[in-house]
């Protein structure tokens, strides 16, 4: 802690050292506050695919988290697996179930570095930006499909208080409630709290009580001080607290769900972010430092099934600081930034495995008995721990430069980020039990032949250190109303450590003390190695009709090495990994449209087309080389539409409709089981109300209004089949009100 309080002190120094944004009182300063999602950008010309989800239609659609925006966005998916701790964002075939994540996120300028913190509520979204494809440049690691940057309202745009409450069936709830203020014209700030409410929709017939549901809160404070001209300060704090059950699986054999043990996914987060700027002639000086706290427990019935086999707890302690350290050029036809980043992360994770009665009976002894019955075993302990404890770093460093040149109609762009990365994990794999050998004798009685005592206590290092250079080129060529684009750029995603395979690792070891030999190289199972790919990307988009029609189409090539999957490996029972599975390659097409041809209504679609295969992994069983990639949907849709109706005094009502089309998923590399494509739908009616500066609205909404079935995972365990199926016909609620100064 000593080190750790050392490396914040000196990055804060740094910070401190640095200055920002505004060359007027008002003008930067709101900009800066409102586009703050943008603020590596050079220009507004992306060079790459990009959606904006604006505030209305974060409103409209009911966005409380990333998930709710799934399908929005061409190629873009978020499916709902187990909890909220296995957040997993699928784009353009890429995603990851485990660890590293394939898109990077920020909130109001914060990184979040852990994906397992990506799916929380956040009330009062005024934006949110999906940039798809790799970002890898100015954003680096782990942004190797796509960047999400999401703004918060600010107490520059706004001041007054703002307050939500909404009711729905599956006993749902949510209350949040925001004061936006200016104490000073120099300073604004504002504090939001939110608390929500699942009772659930699936039942554990095992003790009768609903399994899927959950309570989280949260709470924000943002500040932003202006204390010269040419200076800006801003801080938004994040608080939040989640209790969750989770884990809705059903037994395909079954149909059931029925666990003996308890199930559930408890997490606490603090987010702090400080962002720092100075304006001057001809250069952006701008510093961002975060302090990320993750504290969680993941607790499984880790067989799912009525019997007592086996569970898993999980309790992590994670500390993250981060740096990000630019500047950027803003006179002439060359634009440039360029800048350092550096970050320090430490967990601290505790991860025991507890074989129970069934688990000791069928996973441990029956191996053995089959194969020697003459000599059969018999365990002391009918229940004991397979203990894990570990302490993981990692820290790095990267220097990212790009520049812009436009000449006439074209634009150019040019960069390259250097990154080196270290990862560390010291483990630590105990276990105290024993078992007694009995010998068979020939009248069918038995003796003891011999007691051994099976005390382990493992302990070690491992380490690896990563160098990449991501490169990246792009052309544009703007016409009347629009631009063509290309780029090409280098992805990167963090190698890291299987922590979930030390169980097995202990339980190999204890096997082969009873004379079957089945022990795994610990640095080979437990290590994998940074994926990598070069992504290639033709786009086209325009505005035409004064406006009045919008339409964006991109056309991608990805080229993967190294590919990072989740696999369940040979002779497991209690553990999964991630591997290196060799190369693949994805291609696709994306489009969207939007189409306002009266005032009165807007009409939105979007469409998105993967074809994602192996092209080299042959996991030891079978060579999969031309296999679809597991998870990934082939085919993304969403179609909506809004109509204002005429004004009834002060009340403007308004209808929206949309649909969401999402499939074919496949559920294994093998390809052998799927989820076929499916559509849902939603709608809602909405009365608003204006009375001077103040608003408010009353929506009533549905969501899955045909209840349609279809499962949004699938795994086996033991050889057993699972499936979590989506949540039913939804509807409900919402209040807002936004009483303004």
């Amino acid at each position: 802690m000593v080190k750790h309080g050392r490396l914040i002190a000196a990055i804060a120094a740094m910070s401190i050292a640095v200055s920002a944004v505004a060359q007027t009182d008002t003008i930067v300063t709101r900009l800066h506050e409102i586009a703050v999602v943008g603020v590596k950008r050079q220009s507004d010309n992306e060079m790459s695919a990009v959606t904006d989800i604006s505030a209305p239609e974060i409103e409209r659609l009911n966005i409380y988290t990333m998930r709710d925006a799934s399908e929005l966005v061409p190629n873009f998916f978020i499916p709902e697996y187990g909890s909220r701790m296995t957040s997993t964002i699928y784009v353009r075939g890429l995603g990851a179930r485990i660890d590293q994540p394939v898109v990077g996120l920020s909130i109001d300028n914060v990184p979040i570095f852990n994906k397992d913190n990506y799916d929380f509520d956040l009330f009062d979204i005024e934006r949110v930006e999906v940039l798809r494809g790799a970002q890898s440049v100015l954003n680096g690691r782990n942004t190797i499909a796509g960047q999400i940057n999401i703004s918060t309202l600010s107490p520059w745009r706004f001041q007054g208080v703002r307050a939500m409450a909404e009711a729905g069936n599956g006993q749902t709830c949510r209350a949040a409630a925001g004061y936006y203020g200016k104490p000073a014209d120099n300073l604004a700030t504002s504090v939001t709290a939110h608390f929500s409410h699942f009772g659930g929709f699936y039942r554990n017939e095992y003790d009768g009580e609903l399994v899927d549901k959950e309570k989280s809160g949260g709470l924000r404070w943002k500040l932003s001080w202006h204390p010269h001209e040419r200076m800006s300060v801003t801080n938004v704090a994040y608080a939040s607290r989640l209790l969750q059950g989770g884990y809705p699986y059903f037994d395909l054999a079954t149909g059931r769900i029925c666990h003996n043990d308890t199930c559930f996914y408890r997490r606490s987060a603090f987010n702090d972010g400080l962002t720092l700027g100075w304006t001057g002639n001809r250069v952006i000086v701008t510093s961002a430092t975060s302090f990320q706290y993750l504290g969680d427990n993941m607790t499984l019935d880790q067989d799912f099934k009525p019997e007592p086999f086996f569970t898993l707890t999980q309790k992590r302690r994670e500390y993250v600081v981060t740096e990000d350290l630019y500047a950027r050029g803003t006179r002439g036809a060359l634009k440039w930034l360029g800048g350092v980043f550096a970050f320090s992360k430490n967990t601290d994770m505790d991860a025991p495995v507890t074989f129970k009665e069934d688990g000791v009976a069928g996973l441990i002894e029956q191996k053995p008995n089959q194969m020697n019955p003459d000599y059969p075993i018999r365990w002391h302990d009918r229940e004991f721990v397979l203990g894990s404890d570990f302490d993981m770093r990692a820290s790095g460093v990267a220097v990212y430069g790009q520049t812009n040149c436009d000449h006439g109609p074209w634009s150019f762009q040019a960069g390259v980020r250097l990154d080196v990365e270290y990862v560390g994990l010291d483990y630590h794999s105990h276990c105290n039990t024993g078992y007694t050998t009995y010998h068979m004798l020939p009248d069918g009685s038995s003796e003891i032949y011999s007691t051994d005592d099976v005390n382990i206590d493992n302990r070690g290092h491992l380490s690896h250190t990563y160098f990449e250079w991501l490169p990246r080129i792009a052309a544009s060529y703007a016409f009347d109303g629009g631009e063509v684009y290309a780029n090409i750029v280098k992805g990167y995603k963090s190698g890291g450590f299987n922590t979930q395979m030390f169980s097995d690792v202990l339980q190999q070891k204890i096997m082969g003390m009873m004379g079957i030999t089945a022990s795994y190289d610990v640095d080979e199972i437990v290590s994998y190695r940074p994926e990598k790919s070069w992504n290639f990307e033709v786009g086209a988009r325009g505005s035409f009709l004064d406006g009045r029609l919008t339409a964006e189409g991109t056309l991608f090539f990805i080229d993967c090495f190294d590919q990072q999957l989740t696999v369940f490996p040979p002779g497991t029972v209690t553990g999964r990994m991630m591997t290196n599975a060799g190369r693949m390659r994805s291609f696709g097409a994306e489009a969207t449209v939007g189409c306002f041809p009266v005032d009165a209504l807007s009409l939105r679609a979007s469409y998105g087309y993967t074809n994602a295969r192996f092209t080299k992994y042959d996991n030891g069983k079978a060579d999969l080389a031309g296999k679809f990639l597991p998870y990934a949907p082939r085919n993304t849709v969403f179609v909506s539409g809004c109509y204002a109706f005429p004004a009834v005094g002060k009340v403007r009502p308004s209808l929206s409709v949309d649909m969401r089309g999402v499939g074919k998923i496949y559920w294994d590399e093998y390809n052998s089981v799927c989820q076929p494509m499916y559509f849902t739908c939603g709608a809602s009616l909405c009365l608003e109300m204006e009375w001077g500066r103040h608003e408010a609205s009353i929506r009533l909404w549905g969501e899955n209004l045909a209840n349609t079935r279809y499962d949004t995972f699938y795994f086996m365990s033991m050889g057993n089949e699972f499936v979590q199926r989506a949540n039913p016909l939804t509807f409900g609620a919402t209040f807002r009100l936004a009483l303004a100064k």
